[in-house]
């Protein structure tokens, strides 16, 4: 079973709203990783504390087991702080510390022996209108209903047909769909342009409704693939 850490549920706010926190809290971040580099221990554990969650939703999107999650993301914040000096701030720290944290994931599977999966070609812009309209209605006979223990069977069931998946599939859905991270943030982690992100996430989602359907082909009610951040965060 794939790693997915629980998150905490949190509200919708206004766009202008959600605006100024981001502005906010990126320039809080920019100040955090300037005295980091300058050598404040402290500063460095505070963006820890900011992008753990983030990181072991990252690594367990990769990973099968809890405690091999667990080991790589330390691996990653490890990796990151020692190299924090060469950071140029060019980017956002969170993006080039979740790269690191990918990174730490192949070169753990790797030293497993585990095939890395290969990108797919990009598609045309039609195509991915299509697949973007198509990936709309997968699962709608998925509904989740309100309740608290099926919602807990359907998590369950989930982060089963997760563990089905390859590697890179499931590591973009849980960022997709779990972590919240747009199409535009997982293509400059993975480095993969945007159309192939969202070629890989359509195709990424039909497989888990494909998997829903063949090995629970009674089951009334599960929890719709391209929706699975309802079971964390009930958006």
């Amino acid at each position: 079973m794939a790693y997915v850490p629980k998150t905490e549920a949190a509200g919708p706010l206004p766009s202008s709203d959600r605006a100024g926190l981001k502005l906010a809290a990126a320039k809080e971040e920019r100040e955090l990783v300037l005295r980091a580099q300058r050598g404040d221990a402290s500063a460095y554990e505070e963006l820890v504390r900011v992008h753990q969650q983030r990181v072991l939703a990252v690594v367990g999107g990769i990973l099968r087991r809890r405690e091999d999650a667990e080991d790589v993301a330390q691996q990653a914040f490890a990796k990151a702080y020692f190299s924090l000096r060469r950071f140029d701030l060019r980017s956002a720290f969170g993006t080039w510390l979740y790269k690191i944290a990918v990174n730490e994931c192949w070169d753990y599977l790797r030293k497993k022996k585990v095939r890395r999966l290969v990108y797919e070609s990009d598609l045309s812009e039609d195509q991915l209108r299509q697949m973007e309209t198509a990936s709309e209605s997968l699962g709608h006979e998925l509904r989740p209903r309100e309740n608290t223990a099926l919602r807990l069977e359907q998590r369950q069931l989930v982060d089963e047909l997760l563990g089905e998946l390859g590697e890179k599939d499931r590591l973009m859905l849980v960022m997709k769909e779990v972590e919240g991270f747009s199409v535009e943030e997982i293509s400059e982690v993975l480095g993969l342009n945007v159309n192939t992100v969202k070629v890989r996430l359509f195709r990424a989602r039909g497989r888990l409704v494909e998997l829903h359907r063949r090995r629970h082909p009674k089951r009334q009610a599960g929890a719709p693939p391209e929706r699975i951040a309802s079971q964390s965060r009930q958006q």
